[in-house]
């Protein structure tokens, strides 16, 4: 998917090849350029890179997360994700549910019959970073709307 403005994120891991199959094989993010200690994907477009950090192999150093109240819901946080169209969220949430994804917020639709009302679930990867995917029935209108 190419994207006018791709942005850049790159994160910590506990494991490059558990990144490896959780970013790549699992949500089928190409992946670019890598070394031993970090690796690039393709994230919908956007250049997403993780970073080797050794102390995240120790469970007692978790990544830290705050959770903060959305519409009901304690949202993890940091988090990161994409938006989706509505068809794409819908079958990636299909197949998270097929394989037995836990998430840390099941697929729904949040901020019913108001403005910003958006489908959207919530997942750890295996080092416990959270991500959120998310789509609008009409993205282009809705995604800033108040």
């Amino acid at each position: 998917m190419a994207v006018s403005d791709p942005f850049h994120l790159a994160i910590q891991v506990r494991d490059i090849a558990e990144a490896r199959r959780f970013y790549g094989e699992f949500l089928g993010c190409p992946e670019g350029r890598s070394s031993d200690s970090w690796v690039d994907f393709d994230l919908y477009g956007h250049q997403f890179v993780c970073h080797l950090n050794p102390a995240l192999a120790d469970p007692a150093s978790a990544v830290a997360q705050h959770r903060n109240p959305v519409d009901g819901h304690g949202v993890p946080v940091p988090h990161f994700g994409v938006v989706l169209e509505m068809d794409a969220w819908q079958a990636l949430a299909d197949r998270l549910i097929a394989e037995g994804v836990t998430f840390e917020i099941e697929p729904h639709i949040r901020f019913k019959g108001e403005p910003g009302e958006q489908a959207t679930m919530f997942f750890l990867d295996p080092t416990g970073n959270a991500l959120e995917f998310k789509a609008f029935k009409d993205r282009e209108s809705q995604l800033f709307r108040k």
